[in-house]
């Protein structure tokens, strides 16, 4: 068993032992990949005050994300396909995060279905929500998560047109993956995953074959979907689901302070400043850059957390310090789930949770909500001079 210290060092395992079709759909993002590279390296540019002769006894990371009583405060994003990096991975990421108490996110794009996930797990988690033409479906979606006991609804606001990612159309992404001499070559080298997907719940998208008309199996699947995502979803549309839902909403995908105020008036238990992880609108900026001014759009207004670009404990503390009051990682935990199932998201965890608490020491604090803008070195440009 080699020591992992670094999150870097899960994901050279999960390369090893993924198919490449599927480390490649982790770890890419849209057009030219400027935004996906800028969102680990706009971190890099912020640096830390250290302190010194500070108790640094006692400390705690506990926090709470939208009520909820947190380790730490960081989530489990929503990852399309994670049940195509490990056997079962929903519900091995899911039962991670509720044992060591952040929260998990489903997406409906996941392999494992809501109710599969529900009965696998004895905590609630929250459900991510795309919208499609197909309302009925949205519709009985939510319903489905309602039954399920989901704590909260994440609605993605930025993935109306689905970006171009080169990797995933040069690969010819699917679950379960086209046998093409490719596929079937580098499927060959990965025999520890394949012997674990033998005997998988399923592999296909469980919140959507079977629950849509016309809609059976994996060669139905993919049609449907690249005809569905509602390129017509509105900030009206938005409030109508809110009320549909009728409990704790998170609105993600907000990149602009406009857009923040409108998610903020609409009554959204919080907002998540995410540029899809780079995987949608390429050339725009980092989370990380834009997190200033939307904190400064909505003040306490809503809660603000932030996603895209987190892999480490150092960056956790970073986004908390400049005013996130949560955090997600996507990448970071299925490299681990990639790596070593269940217990690599545990590891994964770990990993971040131990750099924000010894980080935070050495930076003189002993309370995750004592965190501040006094802890971090800004550049003056770090936000950029745009002209109007």
């Amino acid at each position: 068993m080699p020591v992992i210290t670094t999150i870097d060092d899960l994901k050279r395992i999960h390369e090893r032992r993924v198919p490449r079709m599927f480390f490649d759909y982790a770890e890419s993002g849209s057009w030219t990949e400027q935004t996906f590279r800028e969102n680990t390296t706009d971190f890099e540019r912020i640096r830390l005050r250290q302190r010194v002769a500070v108790d640094m006894t006692g400390r705690s990371t506990a926090a709470r994300m939208i009520g909820q009583e947190v380790t730490m405060p960081v989530a489990l994003a929503p990852v399309g396909l994670t049940g195509m990096q490990h056997a079962d991975g929903e519900i091995k990421a899911a039962r991670a995060a509720g044992e060591f108490g952040v929260p998990f996110t489903l997406s409906t794009m996941s392999i494992n279905s809501i109710e599969e996930v529900a009965e696998a797990t004895d905590r609630p988690f929250w459900f991510q929500l795309y919208t499609m033409k197909d309302t009925d479906y949205t519709g009985r979606l939510i319903e489905r998560a309602r039954a399920a006991g989901c704590s909260a609804l994440v609605i993605t606001l930025d993935l109306q047109i689905l970006g171009q990612r080169h990797k995933d159309l040069k690969n010819g992404l699917s679950a379960p993956p086209k046998l093409t001499p490719a596929t079937i070559a580098n499927l060959m080298t990965k025999w520890a995953w394949g012997i674990g997907m033998l005997g998988a719940r399923r592999r296909n998208f469980g919140n959507i074959v079977g629950h849509v008309q016309g809609v059976s199996d994996a060669s139905q699947l993919g049609v449907w979907t690249a005809e569905q995502f509602d390129p017509s979803l509105d900030w009206t549309k938005v409030e109508k689901l809110m009320e549909r839902w009728g409990g704790k909403v998170i609105l993600k995908g907000i990149l602009d302070p406009e857009d923040a105020r409108m998610a903020a008036s609409l009554g959204a238990d919080a907002i998540v400043v995410s540029n899809h992880g780079g995987r949608q609108l390429d050339g725009a900026l980092s989370s990380i850059r834009m997190l200033p001014s939307i904190l400064d759009a909505v003040g306490d207004k809503v809660e603000v957390h932030l996603d895209s670009g987190i892999r480490s404990g150092q960056d956790v503390l970073k986004a908390l310090a400049m005013g996130a009051a949560g955090t997600y990682v996507g990448r970071a935990y299925v490299y681990g789930l990639g790596a070593m199932g269940q217990a690599g998201v545990t590891r994964a965890l770990e990993v971040i949770h131990r750099e924000l608490d010894i980080t935070m020491a050495l930076c003189g604090e002993r309370n995750v909500g004592d965190l501040g803008r006094h802890n971090l070195l800004i550049p003056e440009d770090f936000e950029g001079r745009w002209q109007d």
